[in-house]
C-alpha cells in the first residue's frame, strides 16, 4: 500500500508518479468542491449486456447547477473513464451508486457516510 505526504514522495522514498501525483491533487480538488453532509448523485449511463458492469456518472447540484466529477473520482478510486463521461464500475449484487460514493467518502474523509448519496 502505498501512503500519500504531502512533500510529494511516497513512503518508498521515490518522488511520485504521475498517477499518484493525478490521484493526489484530485483527493485534493474533491475536497475544496465536497463537503461532510453534501449528496452526491449518480446516474447509470449503461449496464453491460450481461449485468456486471455498469457505467456511472456522479456528480453533485449546487445552486440549481450540476457539476460533474467522474473524472477526478476515476482519479481517486482507480476507476476507468469512458468516453460518455462515466466511470466504468464492475459488480452486481449491490447498489454499485452507493458503493462507489462510499469509497470516495471513505477516502476524502475517513468515512465511508460523511457523503450522502441517491440516484438520478
Amino acid at each position: 500500500m502505498i501512503v500519500f505526504n504531502t512533500n510529494k514522495q511516497t513512503t518508498r522514498g521515490n518522488k511520485m508518479t504521475k498517477k499518484e501525483k493525478e490521484k493526489l491533487e484530485a483527493i485534493e480538488l474533491l475536497k475544496k468542491n465536497i463537503n461532510v453532509g453534501d449528496t452526491l448523485f449518480t446516474k447509470i449511463e449503461k449496464v453491460s449486456t450481461s449485468g456486471m458492469s455498469r457505467q456511472i456518472k456522479i456528480l453533485d447540484i449546487k445552486n440549481g447547477e450540476p457539476s460533474y466529477w467522474s473524472y477526478y473520482v476515476s482519479k481517486v478510486l482507480g476507476y476507468t473513464l469512458k468516453d460518455n463521461g462515466a466511470i466504468f464500475v464492475k459488480g452486481c449484487g449491490m447498489d454499485m451508486g452507493f458503493h462507489v460514493v462510499y469509497q470516495l467518502s471513505k477516502v476524502l474523509f475517513n468515512d465511508g457516510y460523511a457523503i450522502k448519496h441517491r440516484w438520478i
